[in-house]
């Protein structure tokens, strides 16, 4: 298959990442390329179960996996050229391996997610993920604090766990300056 290779979609939340992977999903698919969406099963009930969707709404339909192994196998019982995976923060690091050997093997893999946690630290896989892949794309939102570029998960809930999925009712986004690592408000 041409165009194979693995592209890394990162930002912080609210950035656009998971509308950006199903833009690009929609073009592969335009262009009748067969297409296995993956989702981690910590996500896959969050907007609704089987789907990947955007905050905005937009969805496509999706296997919920924990295990990076199974994004194999069921790329290649799908028969699927492009294989698109959101949340990749989720993963083990196993998937790193995965991701890698699916783009050897000729697919084009597209991996999506958060390159920080809130407290501005990289987040599981998707630092080594960016180091091997062949592009990658840093999406940005706006800062609610003051406007500006924002690269920055802020969390509004006490929580210490460095993975809680939550959307508007747990994260803002923040630029750089506004951001509070160590404060959840």
């Amino acid at each position: 298959m041409n165009g194979s290779g693995i592209e890394v979609i990162v930002g912080c939340m609210f950035s656009g990442k998971t509308e950006e992977l199903i833009r690009r999903i929609h073009r592969a698919q335009y262009a009748k390329c067969p297409v296995a969406a993956f989702n981690h099963t910590l996500d896959g009930a969050r907007y609704k179960e089987g789907s990947l969707v955007s905050h905005n709404g937009i969805e496509v339909p999706t296997h919920a996996v924990s295990n990076p192994a199974d994004i194999a196998s069921l790329t290649h019982k799908d028969g699927a050229d492009v294989v698109a995976i959101d949340e990749g923060q989720f993963f083990h690091r196993e998937i790193i391996q995965v991701v890698t050997r699916l783009a050897e093997d000729g697919h084009r893999v597209i991996v999506a997610g958060l390159n920080l946690d809130y407290r501005g630290e990289p987040f599981g896989p998707m630092p080594e993920l960016m180091a091997r892949a062949d592009d990658i794309t840093l999406l940005t939102a706006i800062c609610t604090c003051c406007g500006a570029e924002a690269t920055r998960s802020q969390r509004i809930i006490e929580s210490e766990s460095q993975i809680l999925v939550g959307s508007k009712e747990s994260y803002t986004a923040r630029c750089r300056q506004c951001h509070e690592p160590e404060s959840a408000a």
